[in-house]
C-alpha cells in the first residue's frame, strides 16, 4: 500500500514538474533568441563603424602608423574595461550590463559623427570602455544553456556575427559612399538606441539560477566591480590558465591580420569603401555557414580538446597561405579556413573556460576572454603596422604559421601525455 501510494505521489510530482520545466525552458529559449537578435544588431553597428573610421582617418591626415595608434587606443581602453564589465554583469545582472553597452554605443556614434579633427577621432573611442555587448550576450547564453550544449549555443552567436558582418559592412559601404561619414555615424547612433530599447523591454534583470545567484550574493556581498583580485583568482581554477594562454598566444598572430585588414584592403588590394563592404559581406556569409552549419555538428561529434587542436592546425596552414597571397581571389580562398579556425578556437576556448569556473563567475570569465581581443587590439596594430611597413604582408603570414605550428605541436604532445596518464 505504502509503495503504491509513494509511486502515485512520484508520478504526480513528475507530471507537475514536467510542464513547469518545459515552461521554464521555453522562457529561457525565448530570451536566448532575443539575445541573438540584440547581438546581430550590435555587430551590425560595429561593422558599420568599420566602414567609416579608416576613410575618415585618411581624410583627417592619418597615415598607416597613426591609424595603428588609433586602433591601439581602442585596445587599451577595452583591455581595461573588458574584465570589469564582466564583473559588473555578474554583480548587477544581464539587463544592466547590456543597457550600459548599448548606451555607450550611442555616445560612440554621436562622437564619431562630430569628429572633424584628429583629436576628436581619438576622443570618440573613449566610450568603447563600456562597449562589450557581445560578452554580455555570451554571459546570458552561458547562464541559460545546458553545459553539454553550451558550445553549440555560443557558436550561434557566431552566426549573429556573420549576419552583423554582412549587414553592417554592406550598409556601411553604401551609406558612406552615397551620404558620407557623418550620416553613416548618425545612422549607427539611431540603431544603437533601438538595441537599447530591446534590452530594456525583453531582457530580465538577472539570468543566473537561484543557486548561483544566492552563492553569488554571499561571495560578492563585500566585493567591488573594480577588484583585480576577484578577477585574477579565476586563473587559479584547474586548467584555466593553460587554456587562457593558448587563447592569447594563438589569437595574437590572427588578430594582427584582423586589425590590419582595413589598411591591407586599402593599401595592398586597393579597395574602395563599397568594394571593401562587399568583401566583408562575403566574409560574413562564410562566417554564417561555418558557425551555423559546421561548428555545432562538430561539437556534437568530437571532444573539445580535439577541436581545439584542429582549429590551431588549420590556422597554421592559413598563415602560410596568407603569407604568399597576391590577389583578392586568393584572399577569398583563404577566408573559409581562416574563419573556421578563428570561430572554432573562440567557441571552444570560451566553452572550456566557462565550464571551469562557478556559474556565478561566467560573466567575469567571459570578460577576461574579451580582454584577449582587446589585448590583441592594443599591441596588434603597432606590431602589425611595423611588420607591414618594413617587411610586408609576408611577415604577418609567416609569424602566424610559425606560432600556431609551435602551439599545435605542444598541444598534441600534451594531449598524448594526458591520455597515457589516464
Amino acid at each position: 500500500m505504502n509503495r503504491g501510494s509513494e509511486t502515485t505521489e512520484e508520478k504526480l510530482e513528475a507530471s507537475v514538474s514536467s510542464p513547469s520545466n518545459a515552461t521554464d525552458q521555453q522562457k529561457k529559449m525565448k530570451i536566448i533568441y532575443i539575445v541573438y537578435i540584440i547581438a546581430a544588431l550590435d555587430l551590425t553597428w560595429m561593422f558599420l563603424s568599420f566602414s567609416v573610421t579608416p576613410y575618415l582617418a585618411k581624410k583627417l591626415g592619418f597615415d598607416t602608423l597613426w591609424f595603428g595608434y588609433l586602433q591601439t587606443t581602442v585596445g587599451v581602453i577595452q583591455l581595461v574595461g573588458g574584465p570589469m564589465f564582466g564583473r559588473f554583469g555578474d554583480l548587477f545582472g544581464a539587463r544592466a550590463a547590456l543597457s550600459l553597452a548599448c548606451a555607450a554605443s550611442v555616445v560612440f556614434f554621436v562622437l564619431l559623427a562630430i569628429a572633424d579633427h584628429p583629436v576628436l577621432l581619438f576622443v570618440h573611442k573613449l566610450p568603447t570602455v563600456f562597449m562589450h555587448a557581445l560578452p554580455a550576450c555570451q554571459m546570458v547564453v552561458a547562464d541559460l544553456s545546458e553545459p553539454d550544449k553550451r558550445a553549440d549555443a555560443l557558436s550561434k552567436l557566431g552566426l549573429c556575427f556573420g549576419i552583423g558582418m554582412i549587414a553592417g559592412s554592406t550598409l556601411g559601404g553604401h551609406l558612406n559612399t552615397r551620404y558620407g561619414e557623418t550620416f553613416t555615424a548618425c545612422f549607427g547612433a539611431a540603431g544603437s538606441a533601438f538595441s537599447l530599447l530591446l534590452v530594456l523591454n525583453f531582457i530580465p534583470k538577472s539570468t543566473k539560477t537561484e543557486t548561483s545567484r544566492s552563492n553569488g550574493r554571499s561571495e560578492n556581498q563585500n566585493k567591488k566591480v573594480f577588484s583585480v583580485g576577484e578577477i585574477t583568482r579565476l586563473m587559479k581554477f584547474p586548467g584555466v590558465l593553460r587554456i587562457f594562454l593558448i587563447k592569447v598566444i594563438t589569437g595574437l598572430p590572427s588578430g594582427i591580420f584582423q586589425v590590419m585588414f582595413s589598411i591591407i584592403a586599402l593599401d595592398f588590394f586597393k579597395l574602395g569603401p563599397e568594394e571593401n563592404g562587399y568583401l566583408m559581406a562575403y566574409f560574413g556569409i562564410v562566417q554564417m555557414v561555418v558557425q551555423g552549419g559546421v561548428i555545432g555538428r562538430l561539437t556534437a561529434r568530437l571532444s573539445e580538446t580535439s577541436l581545439l587542436l584542429l582549429s590551431i592546425a588549420v590556422s597554421s596552414v592559413v598563415g602560410l597561405a596568407q603569407a604568399y597571397m597576391q590577389t583578392v581571389f586568393q584572399l577569398c580562398v583563404t577566408v573559409t579556413p581562416m574563419i573556421f579556425s578563428l570561430s572554432l578556437l573562440n567557441v571552444i576556448t570560451d566553452s572550456m573556460l566557462t565550464k571551469s569556473v562557478p556559474s556565478s563567475d561566467t560573466g567575469t570569465m567571459l570578460g577576461l576572454c574579451a580582454s584577449v581581443q582587446s589585448l590583441i587590439r592594443t599591441i596588434g596594430p603597432t606590431i602589425g603596422g611595423f611588420l607591414y611597413v618594413n617587411y610586408g604582408l609576408l611577415s604577418i603570414g609567416l609569424i602566424k604559421f610559425l606560432v600556431n605550428a609551435a602551439v599545435c605541436v605542444y598541444l598534441f604532445y600534451y594531449s598524448k601525455t594526458e591520455k597515457q596518464r589516464d
